[in-house]
């Protein structure tokens, strides 16, 4: 048993009691080593600020209070996931710096002298790189507005830009849920205009106002099925599944990663990978396939085969033309 463990045992042990527990009963009747106890209840006074007291006159340890009870600070974990804890403030730090400082600042000086009791290194976890690519500025005070709206369970109005039609529109939107995906942050809400469950990513509020109108309530396996179900950050409900086949060289990376959580995959004769994918639009699929150039093949269907053939051969015309001839192009232009 952990230390950690073996602290809350005896807080177990003590709150709720108005008569103390010698120290003799704790060694014999309840297991615990003379050391270890001593050190126990140093933790609990010096680290933990319990008023823990022997009180002789009342049978020995007990805490201070009117009714015997003693609410440990904060949240309480093992040392396993205190120190997962640590490790992901210091991640949604760095993903969304001062998101979570006013809320977890409390927090995080007691669970650091947690961690430091055990020796765990509570202050390396800047050790751990998180690595960003492709993310989008965004207004932390609408980023702040709309994470509050969708914990209040309250609407949003907001003015929104649609990058595809390059338009801007208002909209009354009941948010749901929250989603951190590819180094950008998306709302999944209902739209009240277009009576649908929408996807809006939220560097492209241009301007939010909350609202006293109560949230919509969506069920949680509707959003899986209208938003989570197909491939990628586009919603709908499935209507097409890719077939992809990588090269043997490729397969090594892809046959470890998880595109999709219903895909099927199989190992082809000659050491290619084939991979099968639902979606029900191509556009992100699509640009996940062309990263890969000559290491994969679209076998199915044919329109997504069609459609990753032109964008290929587009991209190939750009370079038959030779250096930079012809598109204007001058080395250390900007």
């Amino acid at each position: 048993m952990s230390k950690l463990d073996e602290l809350y045992r005896l807080h177990r042990l003590l709150d709720g009691r108005r008569t103390g527990i010698a120290r003799t009963d704790l060694i014999g009747a309840h297991g615990f080593a003379r050391s270890t106890l001593s050190r126990l209840i140093a933790d609990l006074r010096d680290k933990l600020n319990a008023p823990l007291i022997h009180d002789k006159e009342r049978g020995g340890y007990r805490y201070d209070t009117a009714d015997g009870r003693f609410a440990l600070p904060g949240l309480w974990f093992t040392a396993d996931e205190l120190l997962a804890l640590v490790t992901l403030k210091h991640l949604l730090a760095n993903l969304e710096p001062g998101l979570l400082d006013d809320h977890l600042r409390p927090l995080q000086t007691r669970i650091d002298q947690l961690l430091a009791s055990r020796h765990l290194g509570a202050g390396e976890a800047g050790r751990i790189r998180l690595l960003s690519m492709a993310a989008r500025h965004k207004n932390p005070r609408h980023f702040q507005i709309v994470a509050g709206a969708v914990l209040q369970r309250k609407r949003l109005v907001i003015d929104y830009y649609n990058r595809e039609r390059d338009e801007s529109g208002r909209r009354e939107i009941s948010p749901q849920r929250l989603a951190h995906y590819r180094d950008n942050w998306y709302l999944d809400a209902w739209c009240h205009q277009k009576k649908a469950v929408r996807i809006f990513a939220v560097e492209c509020i241009r301007s939010v106002k909350a609202s006293d109108k109560p949230a919509r309530a969506v069920a949680e396996a509707t959003l899986d099925r209208e938003l989570g179900s197909a491939y990628g950050i586009f919603g709908g409900t499935p209507t097409a599944v890719a077939v992809l086949v990588f090269t043997a060289h490729r397969a090594r990376w892809v046959a470890d990663e998880i595109w999709h959580p219903k895909q099927q995959s199989r190992w082809l004769e000659d050491g290619r990978y084939e991979l099968r994918l639902p979606y029900s639009d191509a556009r992100e699929l699509a640009m996940d396939i062309l990263k890969y150039g000559p290491d994969v093949e679209v076998m199915a269907p044919l329109e997504l085969r069609k459609q990753v053939k032109v964008r290929l051969e587009a991209a190939a015309s750009q370079y038959r033309r030779g250096d930079g001839a012809g598109s204007g192009y001058e080395p250390g232009d900007k």
